[in-house]
């Protein structure tokens, strides 16, 4: 027994030694085995996982979260949020689209281009109480979005955006394109709610309502020829998708359909805006139909009667020092008219004025014909072909090469909030070369008033000749929104004030006498000479030389006298407008095109002569 006894508690121990090198074996075992598990769980691959654990939450949610960000991009939000909110987000993700369009030609007339950071849009909102809440935050982010997207298309494509706000019209088959886009989505997620065995509810309600979208899409082109209950049916799928949404799904072919659908509606949306922009543009610089026809019909006229025959008498008002001489360089018609008619409206002596409007041989004849028929109180109009005239000038065929105002559409940094988000947009209209030829057009003059064709005159201007310019040559309106070191890059190494304001024309008081003294039309020669061969643009280097040839000539009119921005801002003050002398139509939106402001437009048409019968006829309205 007591051998017996001896031996038991041996045999005992070896077991426990047994099992406990076999719970190592396998706890060995286990450890990798977990480990490779929580790899599979937390990282891509070919299949889709048909459930998670709650540590991997956070993984699954990253993964979600890509899609959210493309789905946000096309898709409606959920059903609980504003309408609202999805007009705002659909309009900044419209307008953001273009921010990644490259300038075109017309960069070289801009300032010094600025960089504007892009802006990310807000995220979805998630389904809880705080919904009120949150959608007013989205709400007003949305709305900051759409702000520093208008500014960004301002920035390319100038006074195009704002036109487009004001004439933008409701989408046409709205709700056809709706169908689409949660078409798209459902397809995208279908493969993957497929593959979960526990979702075949859902599986079998996306596929139902795959199959309905199509069918529905393959009888119906337009909003008008869907069926009555469509919204509750979009309503529906939109739910289904957002169940869609909050599951923990391998994201990768669902992230590569959405993006792939994602880059094809940004192209399509940018070929739009572009093509948009360019059309615009066309349409602002080509003459009108109707102010073609009226030219055409005044030319013809001319020659059928006898005035052609007629050599014009010489006046002598034209060379009388002593009168109120204004200067027009024009090729259009009304425009020209509508000046000389607004002035004289507003004077006290029209006796005492004396219009040179200096246009080019088409429409020359046109212009003669024009003011021979019309009069204009007591006047007088001389027109001038400025093609042949006979100048003391030796190079006058290089000057001659351009007659019209020059106007730069710039956008640069407020001086008052430098943040790149607060762009502002000015257009500075500038001398052409023809310009610097008045004191050998005009050598029997000592001061003239230079206006251009887009201004309308509502005060009497008989005070701009009693001005003391201080030696000054050129009287003009400053705009001080625009220093010269925001123009450095045009302007070369010449010295200049940095701090100095950007001159305007439009309205110009101009010393003759001062000028042949200081002889600038040679300054502005050789000024033209030197910028052109570090500037290409024949424009920016007119802009260079004209804002060095007047540096330090400048008389700063009153701010009273000329009132700019007429052709482009959409916020200018009535009173100030009503108290301006002048208002200047600088910009593309000209207030004889139909893309001029409608609400600026009647202060210019109420001086035209509408009893002219050619206007009947070539449909001037």
């Amino acid at each position: 027994m007591k051998g017996g006894g001896g031996v038991y508690p041996g045999k005992r121990r070896w077991k426990c030694l047994v099992i406990g090198v076999l719970f190592l074996v396998v706890f060995s075992m286990l450890v990798p085995l977990v480990f490779l598990l929580g790899l599979y769980n937390g990282f891509h691959s070919s299949g889709y996982v048909s459930d998670r654990s709650s540590s991997s939450s956070d993984s699954g949610s990253r993964d979600q979260s890509k899609i959210r960000e493309i789905i946000d991009h096309f898709g409606p939000t959920l059903p609980n949020l504003e309408d609202a909110l999805r007009n705002h987000t659909n309009e900044a993700r419209n307008v953001s689209s273009t921010t990644d369009v490259k300038h075109d030609g017309q960069q070289q007339q801009k300032g010094t281009p600025v960089p504007v950071p892009r802006h990310s849009l807000p995220q979805p909102l998630s389904v809880g109480n705080n919904d009120k809440a949150g959608a007013a935050e989205v709400i007003e982010s949305t709305k900051n979005v759409v702000e520093d997207t208008e500014n960004l298309c301002e920035l390319r494509f100038g006074s195009y955006c704002k036109w487009r706000e004001e004439h933008r019209e409701d989408m046409k088959d709205s709700m056809i394109k709706k169908l689409k886009d949660q078409l798209f989505v459902a397809r995208a997620y279908f493969p993957s709610i497929a593959k979960l065995p526990a979702q075949n509810k859902l599986s079998q309600e996306l596929k139902q309502n795959i199959q309905e979208f199509e069918r529905i899409l393959s009888e119906s082109t337009t909003d008008t020829d869907l069926p009555s209950q469509i919204e509750k049916k979009l309503q529906k799928m939109e739910l289904a998708t957002a169940k869609a949404r909050t599951f923990p799904v391998e994201c990768h072919n669902v992230d590569k359909k959405l993006r792939q659908i994602l880059d094809m509606t940004e192209d399509e949306a940018n070929f739009h805006m572009r093509q948009s922009a360019f059309l615009y543009q066309l349409a602002v610089q080509t003459m009108p139909k109707s102010l073609h026809c009226l030219s055409m019909k005044l030319t013809v006229e001319y020659f059928n009667s006898s005035l052609h025959d007629m050599r014009p008498s010489p006046s002598e008002k034209f060379s009388d020092p002593t009168l109120h001489h204004y200067v027009i360089f024009s090729n259009n018609i009304l425009a020209s008219s509508v000046v000389i008619n607004s002035t004289v409206t507003h004077t006290r002596d029209s006796g005492n004025l004396v219009f040179h409007v200096l246009t080019d041989e088409q429409n020359y004849f046109a212009m003669k014909l024009w003011f021979f028929r019309n009069t204009y109180r007591e006047a007088s109009i001389q027109v001038l072909n400025i093609e042949h005239l006979d100048l003391d000038y030796h190079d006058k065929a290089a000057l001659l090469s351009m007659f019209l105002p020059v106007e730069f559409h710039v956008s640069f940094l407020g001086v008052d909030s430098p943040s790149a988000t607060h762009l502002k947009t000015e257009y500075i209209s500038v001398f052409s070369h023809a310009h610097y030829l008045l004191p050998y057009i005009f050598q029997n003059l000592k001061k003239v008033v230079v206006l251009d064709d887009d201004v309308v005159v509502q005060r009497d201007l008989s005070d701009l000749w009693n001005l003391n310019m201080g030696g000054k040559v050129n009287g003009a309106l400053q705009l001080c929104s625009v220093r010269l070191s925001q123009l450095s890059s045009y302007l070369g190494e010449n010295s200049f004030d940095k701090n100095s304001c950007v001159w305007m024309s439009g309205l110009n008081v101009i010393d003759l006498a001062r000028w042949r003294e200081l002889d600038l039309t040679e300054t502005y020669r050789k000024l033209g000479q030197q910028v052109s061969k570090l500037i290409e643009s024949i424009e920016a280097s007119a802009l260079s030389a004209s804002l060095l040839t007047f540096q330090d000539q400048i008389y700063a009119l009153d701010n009273v006298w000329a009132l700019s921005g007429m052709g482009y801002d959409y916020g200018l003050d009535v009173k100030v407008i009503k108290n301006a002398a002048i208002l200047h139509y600088n910009g593309k939106m000209k207030p004889w095109l139909e893309l001029g402001i409608p609400k600026y437009r009647r202060y210019w048409s109420s001086f035209l002569n509408r009893d002219d019968h050619f206007l009947g006829e070539c449909n001037v309205n």
